[in-house]
């Protein structure tokens, strides 16, 4: 459910485009913006940094988007999250006692402090990929083609990591019960 709250504006993004083109589509991601954000203030009576983060960027590139008529901007959007992103879970393992991975996996498996780091830069690399070839459709292809990439392509880059992700942990964690078992 929370993934497709989650993908409910890239969706209507989507969607808004292909019936009424970039501009359009552009104020109605940002429309869905401050929904996701009413439902999880309604909900949870509070707002994540990630979310409060993409919708700043949602709305600060999708006016100027719209102001200049420069569709640039909001290409732009998923490089710059990604690349936040990125920054977070690479800063993470500097400060505090877990880092990002651990924070939010920790409670459904448990791995060692290198483990988690690996898995942490696993994520470091994901989200640094997915800004560069975010770059690179914008400024090689179409408009179209960006869009999408935008929902398809970079949706299933980001499952094929979720999956090799957890394919990784299955093989660590069998690896270390084969290791207790043998001790």
């Amino acid at each position: 459910m929370q993934l497709l709250i989650d993908l409910f504006p890239i969706i209507v993004f989507f969607v808004a485009y292909k019936v009424a083109g970039m501009y359009w589509a552009t104020g109605a991601t940002m429309a869905a913006t401050a929904v996701l954000l009413a439902l999880q203030w309604a909900r949870e009576r509070k707002i994540s940094n990630m979310l409060l983060i993409t919708a700043a960027l949602v709305v600060v590139l999708g006016a100027i988007t719209i102001a200049f008529r420069n569709p640039l901007f909001f290409q732009w959007k998923p490089t710059v999250v990604n690349w936040l992103f990125a920054a977070a879970f690479l800063v993470s393992e500097f400060f505090g006692k877990k880092n990002l991975t651990e924070r939010m996996l920790g409670h459904a498996i448990e791995l060692d402090a290198a483990l988690w780091r690996q898995l942490n830069y696993i994520w470091v690399a994901n989200f640094t990929f997915l800004g560069a070839a975010n770059l690179y459709v914008v400024y090689n292809f179409s408009e179209e083609f960006w869009v999408n990439f935008k929902l398809f392509g970079m949706l299933g880059l980001t499952l094929l990591t979720a999956i090799g992700q957890a394919l990784w942990i299955a093989a660590k964690t069998a690896d270390r019960e084969q290791e207790q078992k043998e001790t």
